[in-house]
């Protein structure tokens, strides 16, 4: 869909515009004629050499020097543009745009164009949720400025949270559908407040459709009596993004759901379970026209030998429990496996790449995740994750940390294109 279509590219300057070399190089790829403007304070974070030798077209800064007396170049930009994409956007663009400020080269740019506008912002988590902010890119939105919607994720400034650039090859995959969606029918601009064409058009690219995706999440309880049980810290937040991206992407989408600390996502099928055996055996009975077998539950280990059907009342200092292993779900689907792709987790707090490849083999995976669990913002029950994919040959990609949402969303991909290529 971008093969000859021209972007003008605006890199404006924050810390993220180091992503826009990575952003011409995944467009020009694509196909796309990409023509950069810089403010001057992206400059100070990279060169115009680089994003110039990436595009082979000529880097503009400056709103009076003109290079073609036969043109007026931001007018002959703004005229020849398909898509105006401005990535990364700081808080101050978007306040100008917002007020029709004219004062460089991109700004003005942007005022004389008439084609589609889209924005990436990055900046602060507080900045990102200042009211005026808000309200300024509200009022871009209301007059059809698309918004690709930042990730979550640790940010230059030392903060975790909202406001970091979304990838390239998610903003590549979001210029895609755009066009995409633009041939088949206008998309809705007006009217709707502070949104995000990510968001509207996700389920537009749907890698999955026709496939089956089963996801466990959450932990399992193991009842000792009516009063007490074992489980762990599992909050099912990974489970829950898998489920929702798998969702996003087309799939039908089964969720095995276990304890959790958190609301399930809308729009899939929700098979509460609370003992590993109860998980096993909703796992099976989903399991023979499965695509897809995700593996994101916690699984107890081991389950009390007896359970009381009485509360066990206070005898003497000590209390023993016997305890006996539960069935290991995630090795007995890997010995049943036929046509099913199996991805597994491993949550590890040391040797991680050795202690995922040989659970990878052991357990017969496709692919296994594993993050290292004693790591800040990667745990239980965080927004966020960073993890390492590997398969039989080794590492597959490293995702540093970003919300888990992120993750769902390329481990996802990272599936249905191998998927594809098997099939």
């Amino acid at each position: 869909m971008l093969n000859g279509k021209r972007i003008v590219l605006g890199v404006t300057g924050g810390i993220a515009a180091y992503k826009a070399a990575t952003l011409c190089s995944k467009l020009v790829q694509k196909g796309a004629d990409v023509h950069v403007i810089m403010t001057s304070s992206a400059t100070q974070f990279i060169t115009e050499l680089t994003l110039q030798t990436l595009t082979r077209n000529p880097v503009y800064t400056d709103t009076f020097d003109e290079r073609e007396p036969a043109v007026v170049s931001h007018i002959h930009l703004a005229d020849l543009a398909d898509l105006v994409l401005v990535a990364p956007a700081t808080a101050n663009v978007i306040a100008k745009m917002a007020h029709g400020m004219a004062d460089d080269m991109l700004t003005t740019t942007l005022l004389a164009t008439t084609a589609p506008v889209m924005v990436a912002p990055a900046m602060n988590v507080h900045m990102y949720d200042h009211p005026a902010v808000k309200q300024n890119m509200n009022v871009l939105v209301e007059r059809g400025t698309l918004m690709i919607e930042p990730g979550e994720g640790l940010l230059a400034c030392g903060y975790v949270g909202k406001g970091r650039l979304e990838e390239p090859e998610t903003i590549v995959d979001v210029v895609e559908r755009f066009f995409t969606q633009r041939n088949a029918a206008s998309m809705q601009r007006a009217g709707q407040g502070w949104t995000n064409v990510q968001t509207q058009t996700q389920g537009q690219e749907l890698l999955l459709k026709g496939k089956k995706v089963v996801v466990t999440a959450g932990g399992t309880v193991e009842r000792i009596d009516p009063v007490r049980y074992i489980t762990n810290d599992s909050s099912g937040k990974m489970g829950f993004a898998i489920a929702a991206a798998a969702r996003d992407l087309g799939a039908e989408v089964k969720l095995v759901m276990g304890n959790t600390q958190a609301q399930p996502p809308e729009q899939v099928e929700v098979i509460p379970v609370q003992s590993a055996q109860e998980m096993y055996e909703a796992v099976s009975s989903e399991w023979n026209d499965a695509d897809i077998v995700i593996k994101a539950a916690a699984v107890a280990d081991y389950r009390p030998k007896e359970v009381y059907t009485e509360k066990i009342k206070k005898k003497g200092d000590t209390l023993s429990l016997e305890l006996v292993k539960n069935i290991d779900i995630l090795e007995t689907l890997g010995k049943r496996k036929t046509h099913q792709y199996l991805i597994g987790f491993a949550a590890e707090t040391q040797s991680l790449e050795m202690h995922a490849r040989e659970k990878l083999e052991r357990k017969n995976c496709d692919l296994i995740v594993a993050n290292d669990v004693t790591r800040s913002g990667a745990g239980f029950g965080t927004d966020t994750n960073a993890v390492h994919i590997y398969d039989r040959d080794g590492l597959v990609e490293e995702l540093e940390l970003m919300s888990k949402q992120d993750v769902a969303h390329r481990l996802l991909r990272i599936a249905a294109e191998r998927i594809a290529g098997r099939n």
